[in-house]
């Protein structure tokens, strides 16, 4: 369900950790969908793992993606700025699973 979701997060968007965990019913489990994201890059079916970000927008998973800056370029890619390890205008680029999707999807 955590990569069903990640997968529907459209490209030059990002979303939490903690949107996905609420989403799929399990709202304290944000840390679970991190360890879900780290455990993406060993998967054979892409999950867009750079576009889930913490509450803040800080690419706190960053080290997962095997060199530090990788996140960044991957997001940047997609046009998102990111100063400082933080999504530029994170609010306008933030989509909300709840908001977009429905769990029969």
């Amino acid at each position: 369900m955590v990569y069903a979701t990640v997968k529907q997060i459209p490209h030059g968007r990002v979303t939490s950790y903690g949107a996905i965990a609420r989403f799929i019913g399990m709202a304290r489990s944000s840390r679970m969908v991190g360890w879900a994201m780290n455990a993406s890059h060993r998967l054979a079916d892409p999950v867009p793992a750079h576009r889930v970000v913490n509450r803040n927008g800080l690419l706190t998973g960053k080290h997962h993606f095997g060199t530090p800056d990788r996140m960044q370029r991957l997001l940047e890619a997609e046009g998102i700025t990111v100063e400082d390890d933080r999504v530029k205008d994170f609010d306008k680029l933030y989509w909300d699973p709840a908001a977009e999707l429905s769990l029969d999807e």
